[in-house]
């Protein structure tokens, strides 16, 4: 059976990024949960940070393996979320157990947004903008479009993208969890 879930949109303006994620998770033709929580935040990272966001598209357990895996990284290069991404992304591909999860994550703090892939990749998208999941495409190109054309913060762009989302993709719904930095 396939197992579709979830749209994760990050939007980044001047000296704010948002992550918005909605709560379907589908399995097959049922939605087998609505108001699951994708997105999360990492805080208590030392003095100065604002914290990570995080969002995850996938296998739950999987996602959350790399979750618990990227905070141990994380706490290593506290400051630098970039090699932290790196070090995951590489454990993630060269660890047995580890390269048979299927998540994408995206990441996220005060100065970078990446997405990271089981197949290595750690990509920083060049319009600060990175949509991960079943209904990506429909988020991304509103963000993309909401972010060229209005003034509204990441966070009102995030929430209207996966509204906007949640109308084309039957796989994403309106229980939106965001968080901002």
């Amino acid at each position: 059976m396939i197992l579709r879930a979830t749209t994760i949109i990050s939007v980044r303006r001047d000296d704010s990024v948002a992550i918005a994620g909605d709560g379907q998770v589908s399995l097959g033709d049922t939605i087998a949960k609505a108001n699951a929580v994708k997105v999360r935040r990492i805080e208590n990272l030392g003095a100065g940070r604002r914290g990570v966001l995080t969002g995850f598209a996938g296998g739950a357990a999987d996602a959350f393996a790399l979750l618990e895996r990227f905070e141990t990284t994380l706490e290593s290069t506290p400051t630098n979320l970039m090699k932290a991404a790196i070090e995951l992304a590489r454990q993630w591909r060269t660890d047995r157990a580890l390269r048979r999860l299927e998540a994408l994550l995206v990441v996220a703090d005060a100065t970078t947004t990446l997405m990271l892939s089981g197949q290595g990749d750690v990509i920083e998208p060049a319009d600060g903008i990175c949509g991960i999941g079943s209904g990506s495409t429909p988020a991304l190109a509103a963000a993309r479009a909401l972010l060229a054309e209005t003034e509204m913060d990441p966070t009102a762009i995030c929430r209207k993208s996966l509204e906007i989302a949640a109308d084309i993709c039957v796989y994403t719904n309106q229980s939106i969890t965001l968080e901002t930095l």
